[in-house]
């Protein structure tokens, strides 16, 4: 039978690696794409995506990892002494701070704005090309915090397995 603890940790890896892998797809090609389209399409596909994307499947990557997050890092707190716990600790931090706090300081109110304005004015047109330089670089910061969390997360689940 697996023990909870790494299994736990092995749940929060995937679900680091699979929030690395969306801001990655945005962070490589998807913004790309909408930045070549004209600001009132690319407005416009850009908050069908930001609706779109609050769903289901998505909330139990990005919230229920959140969760998992919180709970591994209050355990690897308590029993620090263990093997990994810091490692675990770290990777906790890193998804909470670097994916939850950076969404929800940066990238959501950006969002917020862009749902607000007019896509075809031009205080539109000025919006998204403000949006694309500052919403970007913030999701790059996503895609990185996401790769070090999975990283760290694989590093505890291998020094748990090897308690």
């Amino acid at each position: 039978m697996i023990a909870l603890g790494p299994l736990l940790t092995l749940i929060a890896a995937l679900g680091s690696g699979l929030m690395a892998g969306l801001f990655f797809a945005f962070s490589s090609f998807i913004m790309t794409a909408l930045a070549k389209l004209p600001p009132e399409q690319g407005i416009a596909a850009m908050n069908s995506i930001n609706v779109t994307i609050l769903n289901a499947t998505f909330g139990l990557a990005f919230f229920g990892t959140a969760v998992l997050c919180l709970g591994l890092g209050i355990v690897s707190v308590l029993r620090w002494a263990e093997p990994g716990s810091a490692w675990l600790l770290a990777g906790s931090l890193i998804f909470l701070v670097g994916t939850i706090g950076v969404t929800m300081v940066f990238n959501v109110p950006l969002n917020d704005a862009l749902a607000a304005a007019a896509p075809a004015s031009p205080e539109g047109a000025a919006l998204w090309s403000r949006y694309l330089a500052e919403w970007l670089p913030w999701n790059h910061v996503r895609t990185i915090a996401n790769i070090a969390a999975l990283i760290a997360f694989i590093l505890a689940y291998a020094r748990q397995g090897a308690a």
